[in-house]
């Protein structure tokens, strides 16, 4: 057998023989990332030796047999991203924004890449990438219903905004379903729900209530028995305290799943929140203790991460006096910049996005939302608050974890809802210092269209420029490849061979020892 290794390393050897000539120019190794054929051809060849005791023979056709098989090429190291958003509405004047693409000291060398792409819908990136976000459930009870969520909030929006296509909904019931049924297996007896289902000690408070509110946003579009939701009520009901706040309990694996903070009272205002979400009777007797327990709680607060969670939830109990009173001390701590709105948290490492920062900001804007409008805090102001959490988006439409996921997405898509527009036409130019100047069109007939193009200036500076009436989501992303540490060693590969040296059947045998380190408890989608 012979391959032609020339197909498959010619532009390696092209490169290395154009540089010849300069000892300073490098091995241009973006020629052989991607996808490359390899070609592998045998051909049978006219020889004195015998084949046992046969002659040799030659076909006339047929001689020659090859394989062609795509690989795919991709850099060495540790993949990288990052995101650039602009939320831009020109509808008072052309608007700009300017982004420098900056790369960091490491990387690997050719695997910098970057793309720049226009949506004219504020769900778009997320609807672009339903194939993730609309994501067929897996994994454990808490990773099965954080993939669960994020379908519902999508459907939601699809369905209010009138673009929800039949190829979509029959795409998302199908996942729905199959999350559905696979939750059902980590029920225990009592009607709760935890990680592992019977093999836990008992049920989780957590995870009972995140089952019974995804549950009851699904049943618009799959079937849902009523008594599992009614079941996991009951639950919920017997660990009301004597404070009237409920009382955690159970084991959670995935703490981003209830913020930053594990008292009772955020406990409660999000089970409160969860139920009220299901249309519960806000006079029911135990939503009402819950509610009379978190006024008490109100002022003893040491955190701002509850406080957010608090006005979402007095705004879904119609508590005008608590909602007006929340809202106005979290306007006082709000951070601006740039026109954007969000909440810190106090002990966050600055070092990056905090998801827990994505979700109290989201909480906020959900309060916003919910409700009857707020004197100084109708649309105007909550556009400040969405231009932040687009601008923390990754390249899929999702943020920095799971939970701030499933929040966010809940918030945007009912801001989404409550200024979408019919109509309307910008055009988007993108130009940059290295001479780059492309143009994009966004008007209602492809306003769910995704526009992207690729982009050659890595480093390099970038403006965005927007002229027309409607609002655009532009974005900027680079991808990179960073180099493991020196001391990497979750993988290793060693080889040792064996000669037999028999006369009649000398053998080499070849041995690969491949040893993956990998601690797998229960995975956790980011």
């Amino acid at each position: 057998m012979t391959v032609n290794k020339r197909e498959f390393f010619g532009r390696k050897q092209d490169s290395e023989k154009a540089g010849s000539k300069n000892p300073k120019n490098k091995l241009d190794w973006k020629a052989v990332h991607g996808k490359v054929d390899l070609k592998v051809s045998a051909e049978a060849l006219k020889t004195d030796f015998l084949c046992g005791k046969e002659v040799v023979s030659v076909p006339d056709a047929g001689r020659i047999d090859t394989v062609v098989r795509s690989l795919l090429v991709e850099a060495e190291g540790t993949p990288q991203s990052v995101s650039h958003n602009a939320l831009l509405c020109p509808a008072e004047g052309p608007v700009e924004k300017e982004i420098s693409l900056v790369m960091p000291e490491m990387f690997v060398a050719g695997s910098a890449r970057a793309t720049v792409s226009v949506l004219g819908d504020l769900m778009g990136r997320a609807i672009k990438n339903l194939d993730q976000l609309l994501a067929m459930p897996y994994g454990c009870g808490e990773q099965n219903m954080l993939l669960f969520a994020p379908n519902i909030f999508i459907l939601n929006y699809l369905k209010s905004t009138g673009q929800l296509t039949a190829e979509i909904l029959e795409k998302a019931k199908r996942f729905l379903e199959s999350g559905y049924q696979r939750e059902l297996t980590y029920k225990h007896d009592d009607g709760s729900y935890s990680a592992f289902g019977k093999n836990d000690a008992s049920g989780n408070t957590w995870l009972t209530s995140f089952v019974m509110k995804s549950f009851g946003g699904a049943r618009p579009y799959i079937f849902v028995d009523p008594k599992h939701i009614l079941e996991a009520k009951k639950w919920l009901y017997a660990q009301q305290g004597r404070n009237g706040c409920i009382q955690s309990v159970g084991k959670l694996i995935h703490n981003g799943m209830k913020g930053g903070v594990s008292d009772d009272v955020s406990l409660t205002a999000y089970i409160v929140a969860a139920l009220l979400e299901l249309d519960s009777d806000i006079e029911d007797s135990v939503i009402q203790r819950c509610l009379g327990c978190l006024k008490e709680a109100d002022g003893q607060i040491d955190n701002l991460y509850t406080t957010p969670l608090m006005s979402y939830t007095f705004t879904l109990a119609r508590d005008e006096e608590m909602r007006i009173k929340l809202v106005s001390y979290l306007h006082q701590q709000s951070s601006t910049m740039g026109g954007t709105r969000h909440w810190e948290r106090v002990g966050a490492s600055k070092k990056g996005l905090d998801s827990l920062e994505v979700e109290m900001t989201s909480y906020v804007l959900l309060a916003l939302l919910s409700g009857p409008s707020l004197p100084d805090f109708g649309l105007g102001y909550s556009s400040g608050i969405v231009r932040w959490l687009t601008q923390q988006q990754n390249p899929y439409g999702g943020f920095s974890s799971t939970q701030d996921t499933v929040v966010a997405l809940q918030a945007l898509a009912k801001y989404a809802a409550a200024t979408y527009s019919v109509g309307g036409r910008t055009i988007v130019t993108v130009t940059s210092l290295g001479g780059l100047n492309k143009r994009f069109i966004v008007d209602q007939r492809n306003r769910l269209l995704y526009q992207e193009e690729k982009l050659s200036d890595i480093p390099g500076e970038y403006t965005i420029r927007a002229e027309g009436k409607s609002c655009v989501l532009a974005q900027i992303s680079m991808h990179y490849n960073v180099p493991p540490p020196p001391d990497f060693s979750a993988f290793t590969l060693s080889t040792n061979t064996i000669s037999k040296c028999n006369p009649s059947k000398p053998q080499i045998i070849l041995f690969v020892h491949v040893r993956s380190v990998c601690v797998h408890i229960c995975p956790f989608v980011k």
